[in-house]
């Protein structure tokens, strides 16, 4: 009887080391998540960046005024018989 308590705790431990140390153990698994975790946050943020180009898609694709307003803040447009006035701020203030 006492032999086979031994084989038994030594069949425990050696599964214990396992899971704790082994290949695809614990250490592995929370390796592992922590990686997902990071390509999920880079996932989120690649998604807004898509969804922000697909609406500039979609204001350039739908009309003239998304092209006239990225011409204006881009190229400087200035529509014929308009009048173009610069601020200037006073030295020292932005």
């Amino acid at each position: 009887m006492r032999l086979f308590n031994i084989v038994l705790l030594v069949i425990l431990l050696f599964s214990a080391y396992r899971l704790w140390f082994g290949h695809n153990g614990v250490k592995d698994y929370q390796k592992y998540q922590g990686d997902v975790n990071k390509l999920v946050e880079s996932n989120q943020e690649l998604q807004k960046r898509n969804e922000l180009l697909a609406a500039d898609v979609a204001d350039l694709t739908i009309g003239t005024e998304g092209i006239e307003e990225r011409a204006r803040n881009e190229l400087g447009l200035i529509k014929e018989g308009e009048t173009f006035f610069r601020i200037i701020p006073p030295e020292g203030r932005y």
